[in-house]
């Protein structure tokens, strides 16, 4: 028996700190921020940010993340695509229109598609941004998307950027502005930035990395480090106290 008990000692902490280790799924929420859907004069892509949203949403739906030795992270990702919803058929299509006429929050009752996608904004955890650079701006497709609701469906949650561009300088600028726009919204925007410059360089066009080594993958993951980490934190303050 004094031989066996050391032993049964190790395999029973190893059994409770097993037992510790918790996973959490986050309802993730993806907005693409850009509308557009024609091919420029001097060629390439109709929308460029297609590459960019299917490498984010291939990272983001197969990441486990890790909270220290106690949290494992998943995610239930849902895409929000303008092309969609102020499409023909769309729920802010036929309810409102991308120049924004009339608000969610305007209406009592509101269209049961409309209702759904309030409720997958509402429902979310934490909400990823993917946007070009207009006009060294935020696309209005993105901002039209995300300001039918209000800051109600986005409060005391926290988001993460990504912007692109064909050139240089990776959306940056239009970064700095959708930040701005994210802390009115409710939904604190995380520190790190993703930047994709030179997208089609970069990125194949079903999404995956022409060199998987290539340093400016590297900023994905350390911008969903955070936002996990914000997420669960901010998820377990509103189960516990609600929301400001």
């Amino acid at each position: 028996f004094e031989n066996f008990l050391p032993n049964y000692l190790l395999f029973h902490q190893i059994d409770m700190a097993a037992e510790k280790v918790s996973t959490t799924t986050l309802k993730t929420v993806i907005f693409m921020g850009s509308a557009r859907n024609s091919i420029p004069p001097w060629g390439g892509d109709k929308r460029l940010g297609d590459r960019v949203l299917k490498w984010v949403l291939s990272t983001v739906g197969s990441r486990q993340g890790k909270l220290g030795d106690k949290v494992l992270i998943g995610h239930d990702v849902s895409v929000l695509d303008p092309l969609e919803i102020f499409g023909k058929d769309g729920p802010l299509g036929k309810f409102s229109a991308g120049e924004l006429t009339t608000p969610t929050f305007f209406v009592k009752n509101l269209p049961p598609d409309v209702q759904a996608l309030k409720q997958t904004i509402a429902n979310a955890d934490c909400y990823v941004l993917v946007s070009p650079e207009y006009n060294h701006s935020i696309p209005p497709a993105l901002s039209s998307l995300m300001g039918h609701f209000g800051g109600s469906c986005y409060r005391c949650k926290p988001a993460g950027i990504v912007t692109y561009s064909n050139g240089p300088w990776g959306g940056m600028r239009a970064a700095m502005s959708i930040q701005v726009m994210c802390h009115e919204l409710g939904c604190l925007p995380v520190s790190k930035l993703c930047g994709m410059p030179s997208v089609a360089d970069i990125l194949n066009e079903d999404g995956t990395p022409k060199d998987p080594q290539n340093r400016m993958l590297k900023q994905l993951p350390g911008m969903l480090d955070q936002l996990e980490w914000m997420a669960v934190a901010m998820k377990r303050q509103r189960d516990e106290t609600g929301v400001y």
